[in-house]
């Protein structure tokens, strides 16, 4: 089994309320190939809900209490970006998910890029919240923009 972020399967939980829907990976779940999760939603976000960044590092700095996870309001949210990877790591793990493909840029799901954490658009290498767990569990993580194909996912 394949885990996907639920917005690029074309759940609407993205914090604007909207979804990144990827034909593909749609597909995927619609055959029961692969299993949705939103960690952010997990957590006890809800959708909508005001754009967040992780503010003095990256996903693996918030798990070593380095950087935080903090909304747009300076509302620290970090608790639950913390308690929604966990959760979806459980589910994953139930479910024996080895290889997960996760929205790029997210705060909690990004795996080359996130924002800086100035909310101001720009963008640095780091992962996200969930990235950074799922890893250091042995997740494999891909993103919309590098995922091999399902063949490849699935060692066709």
């Amino acid at each position: 089994m394949l885990g996907v972020s639920s917005c690029l399967a074309g759940i609407c939980c993205r914090y604007d309320g909207d979804h990144n829907q990827i034909d593909s990976l749609r597909q995927l779940v619609n055959e029961e190939k692969a299993l949705t999760i939103c960690p952010e939603v997990l957590g006890g976000l809800p959708t909508p809900r005001t754009p967040a960044e992780i503010i003095g590092g990256d996903g693996f700095d918030v798990w070593d209490d380095v950087a935080r996870v903090v909304d747009k309001t300076g509302r620290d949210v970090t608790d639950m970006y913390k308690a929604g990877a966990i959760k979806a790591y459980n589910e994953f793990a139930r479910l024996d998910v080895t290889q997960v493909i996760l929205k790029e840029r997210s705060p909690s799901c990004g795996s080359q890029l996130i924002y800086d954490g100035t909310f101001s658009g720009i963008r640095k290498k780091g992962v996200g919240v969930a990235t950074a767990y799922f890893i250091k569990q042995g997740i494999q993580v891909f993103s919309e923009e590098n995922w091999p194909g399902e063949e490849e996912i699935n060692g066709n």
